[in-house]
């Protein structure tokens, strides 16, 4: 057990400079601010999370400019995340970090781009977007003189890890212990993933009624929505349409992060944990909801699924999305000259150590870094030619 105290403020079983597991490459410490204050800058003035703000979350950004990407999802999470962590006097930098950088793998046009790319991948290991976003931050971003990545400490990179299998975890030493062991990760993390749960289903909400995929009566089906949609219409009564949908999403997320808070605190004060290392030991995850809370947050996951991840739609963006990259795929694979000469040069080192796996890696690393219109832009340009004038 690490018996050593975390920073002044912080509760005992929070991550803190004093107990933390450190980074791949020794720094010096950083001045006037933390180390989970320097991973959070890191990440955001990183290439990867720049380019978010062209990436899908569930609409394609080019068809309407007020949906969400996964930019402004990963604010909305480190927004939930942080007044969570506070309330619990957790780590507030090392949580927004974690939020911020948790989606740096993600490929264009959301999960049928990942679902594409895995497809593509898998004789060659397989895609999946959370070991692809801490490849991002310690292999692909190349800002610093004296290492490759963004060298973030191993608590940030553990809560980027949310989920990874055996065959990959026994490759990633002291960071894939804890799914061979079955333990936690710390409580920042536990917290940064519910946090992406409740962000994405609420804001999904919003997201699907702007693209007229719902409707109030059919959301009245889901019992969160309708008990605040309820509470909001009886004291405002003349409120437009618009603001009280926006209204009753706000209370849904207040409602589940107070929830969020309170459950968690009981379990904390059931567990009695001492220590960040004494979380990662305990059998289950700490931070939860309630039972109840629980089971209306999943009503409304199953209602978005049946209702705006299924609906037609969404599908034929995802049925081109695949098309799309599984096409770029296809091409670069067969002729890494295609790509630019910075990718292609890696590809070609990259198959002199690991043969065609080392290939077929260097193109899903292209394609996974594109936004949408850019990876549409390359599929024009490879597949459309424009016509001589």
């Amino acid at each position: 057990m690490n018996d050593v105290i975390p920073s002044p403020g912080l509760a005992p079983y929070a991550a803190g400079d004093d107990n933390s597991r450190g980074r791949r490459h020794p720094e010096p410490k950083p001045e006037l601010r933390s180390e989970f204050q320097r991973d959070r800058d890191r990440i955001i003035h990183s290439n990867a999370f720049r380019r978010l703000v062209y990436k899908t979350q569930v609409f394609v950004n080019h068809e309407g400019d007020l949906y969400r990407t996964r930019v402004t999802h990963s604010i909305e999470v480190a927004q939930i995340a942080r007044s969570v962590a506070v309330a619990l006097r957790l780590n507030e930098p090392l949580t927004e970090a974690i939020c911020l950088a948790h989606d740096l793998g993600h490929t264009p046009f959301g999960h049928a781009g990942q679902d594409a790319l895995n497809e593509c991948m898998r004789e060659y290991g397989g895609f999946e977007h959370n070991l692809q976003s801490l490849r991002v931050v310690d292999e692909l971003e190349e800002r610093y003189a004296e290492f490759r990545g963004l060298n973030l400490t191993f608590e940030c990179r553990e809560g980027i890890l949310k989920h990874c299998s055996l065959k990959n975890a026994r490759q990633l030493g002291e960071l894939g212990e804890r799914f061979i062991k079955r333990q936690q990760p710390g409580l920042e993390a536990q917290i940064a993933n519910l946090a992406d749960e409740i962000a994405y289903n609420n804001h999904d909400v919003d997201d699907g009624i702007r693209a007229q995929l719902l409707d109030i009566t059919a959301l009245r089906e889901v019992r969160m929505f309708r008990r605040q949609h309820d509470a909001v219409r009886a004291r405002y009564p003349e409120l437009s349409e618009r603001r009280l949908v926006h209204e009753t999403i706000r209370r849904m997320i207040n409602h589940l992060v107070v929830d969020f808070i309170r459950a968690t605190s009981a379990q904390l004060a059931q567990a009695q944990v001492r220590s960040i290392d004494e979380v990662r030991a305990y059998p289950q995850a700490l931070a939860v909801l309630s039972e109840p809370c629980r089971e209306e947050h999943l009503e409304l996951k199953e209602f978005l699924r049946e209702h705006v991840y299924r609906h037609y739609k969404v599908l034929r963006m995802t049925s081109k999305a695949r098309r799309v990259l599984q096409q770029l795929f296809e091409a670069f694979f067969r002729d890494v000259s295609l790509m630019p000469t910075e990718h292609r040069d890696h590809a070609l080192q990259a198959e002199d150590t690991h043969a065609a796996a080392g290939r077929a890696r260097a193109v899903a690393d292209y394609i996974a870094g594109m936004t949408d219109r850019y990876a549409i832009l390359e599929h024009q340009r490879l597949f459309e030619p424009a016509e001589r004038t």
